[in-house]
């Protein structure tokens, strides 16, 4: 079960030290690896951090198909006790249909104390059947780790923190992958040993079937998730025709293109993954410019780590202001060019 755990319980040890009553004895960790059965996804090296701060063992467990390259660069990580691999043409697409039955069969030969994966759509699609059957309640979107059963995930539309103290086991988890820095990848391979587990269920017994996935042209542009630099587009610049000077500073300075729910909502302007904020993607560039961005909580969630945030909105009271390190009063639609004949 999960309670509000307030305060960290601290013991004084002999030598007039503090420490905390938790202890890693026993904690083994089994991290579901986020790929593409050729790479390893960019955003997975912060998972790879996270399942770390819990100590003990940490496992890696891939599914795929023709997914040799993955298991390499697996083997290459430092500090990975074994990688278990299912190999399928099922599992090319892991759903959460198939990869449940695997992920409990590998919970039942190696009692892993905690199970975890970044808060994306692979590990949100995944990790809520995986407690259901397991019967244990995950813990949503981790930005810290406090100790092996000590977590604290935002609510409220990232406006507050609550701290979750878990007492049950395994302790299943999803962390936000803006909220831990990338484990280094080694290019030497270590001397991690593989498992190899069978995939035997039948097609029919499944209950889904992948049916296809279409890759949204991004026109030579970075990844929205990873992009160092991002320019998004709010209802200010909410048309087609207003909204390609978002893409022409982006081009500029060679940044990914987001927008909020509202431009994405409007239809014919840009795709849905492009969407930031709660119920889109959660980013954390080095710089972040919102053009014509009001600022509502729920886009704010999703930028709020930046570590620089522009503002450029003809409202002097719009709510980006509260959170920007830069704020340009101006109309975007003037200003955008201005901007683009300076750079």
């Amino acid at each position: 079960m999960l309670s509000s755990f307030l305060a960290t319980r601290f013991q004084r040890t002999t030598g007039g030290l503090w420490r905390s009553l938790s202890s890693t004895a026993g904690v083994s960790t089994m991290l579901l690896v986020d790929h593409d059965n050729k790479h390893l996804s960019p955003t997975f090296f912060s998972a790879i951090t996270a399942s770390k701060k819990l100590g003990g063992e940490v496992s890696m467990f891939v599914a795929g198909h023709k997914c040799d390259s993955v298991v390499e660069e697996c083997l290459s990580i430092d500090g990975i006790s074994k990688v278990i691999v299912a190999s399928d043409v099922l599992l090319e697409h892991p759903t959460a249909e198939t990869m449940t039955p695997l992920l409990v069969a590998a919970q039942k030969q190696f009692s892993f104390s905690h199970i975890l994966s970044n808060h994306s759509s692979f590990g949100k699609n995944i990790i809520p059947r995986l407690g259901a059957v397991l019967d244990v309640q995950p813990v949503a979107d981790v930005v810290e780790i406090r100790a092996e059963n000590h977590f604290v995930r935002p609510f409220y539309a990232g406006n507050a923190l609550m701290e979750l103290k878990v007492s049950e086991k395994p302790v299943i988890l999803t962390i936000r992958p803006t909220a831990f820095e990338k484990h280094a990848k080694l290019d030497e391979k270590k001397g991690t040993v593989v498992e190899k587990m069978d995939f035997d269920a039948p097609k029919e017994a499944i209950g889904s079937e992948f049916v296809s996935m279409k890759v949204p042209e991004k026109g030579g542009r970075p990844d929205l998730s990873t992009a160092p630099i991002v320019v998004a587009g709010g209802r200010g610049v909410g048309s087609r025709e207003k909204f390609e000077w978002v893409e022409k500073l982006a081009d500029k300075l060679g940044a990914a293109v987001g927008a909020t729910r509202a431009v994405v909502d409007a239809g014919g302007i840009i795709s849905n993954d492009a969407q930031i904020g709660q119920t889109g993607k959660i980013i954390a560039p080095e710089l972040y410019i919102g053009v014509g961005v009001s600022g509502a909580i729920q886009h704010v969630a999703g930028i709020k780590d930046s570590k620089v945030i522009v503002a450029i909105n003809k409202d002097p009271e719009a709510p980006i202001f509260q959170v920007a390190d830069f704020g340009l009063v101006a109309d975007a639609l003037k200003a955008v060019p201005e901007l683009l004949e300076k750079l």
